[in-house]
């Protein structure tokens, strides 16, 4: 079974920068594509950013184009999300995801395996 942990949450002023590691356990990282969602209070959870399974390929959502930067690193099995100049709209619970298909895009139906997700809080 896949575990999938992310990490780097917290609180940022608006124009800030974070930068959300995902990690997994069992099988290499480099086996999956991973993706990058996110969930607001009240609202669907959308997807970010996503991976292919041998970084070929990137993918981000309008919204985040220009300011987030999805990236891994298999020398320490993790994959990246810099998010720089943070708006209050980033503000979300963010999940990452792992899926065998090489580049499944941005359905979440798609990804097999979740993390429990982090918080980001950016304030205005």
């Amino acid at each position: 079974q896949v575990q999938v942990v992310e990490s780097g949450g917290g609180l940022v002023q608006h124009g800030g920068s974070l930068r959300l590691s995902c990690a997994t356990s069992g099988p290499t990282l480099d086996r999956y594509a991973i993706g990058w969602f996110r969930q607001a209070p009240g609202k669907e959870r959308e997807g970010v950013s996503c991976i292919s399974k041998n970084d070929d390929n990137t993918y981000y959502a309008d919204s985040v184009k220009g300011r987030f930067t999805i990236s891994r690193d298999k020398d320490k099995n993790l994959v990246y999300l810099q998010m720089n100049n943070l708006e209050p709209e980033d503000t979300a619970v963010y999940y990452c995801a792992a899926a065998t298909w090489y580049f499944p895009g941005l359905s979440p139906s798609t990804y097999e395996y979740w993390g429990q997700g982090t918080q980001v809080t950016v304030s205005s």
